[in-house]
């Protein structure tokens, strides 16, 4: 199964919001301070999206390739210098 880094990246972030609704959800029943659960909640949300970057890279890794280093630049769908990342003029041509 091959998922482009960018769609990756919308579904790590997905993974991420998903949990911290859960936890916020949790946590607002439990007598806590606000503060206290936001701070709860967005630490949640962070590891979550971590994690599961972390877990994309380790799949990559082992659907096997000689070069796991270019594999890892690939998975940043942010990077400007990726030349596989979609561009929509590059599409068109």
């Amino acid at each position: 199964m091959f998922l482009s880094p960018r769609i990756a990246l919308v579904r790590n972030l997905a993974v991420a919001m998903f949990n911290g609704a859960i936890t916020l959800i949790i946590l607002l029943i439990a007598p806590m301070g606000l503060a206290g659960v936001i701070t709860n909640t967005l630490m949640i949300a962070t590891a979550s999206f971590f994690n599961a970057t972390a877990c994309d890279r380790v799949v990559r890794y082992l659907q096997g390739s000689s070069d796991f280093r270019q594999k890892v630049r690939d998975m940043n769908p942010l990077d400007d210098d990726n030349p596989d990342a979609s561009n929509i003029e590059k599409d068109r041509r």
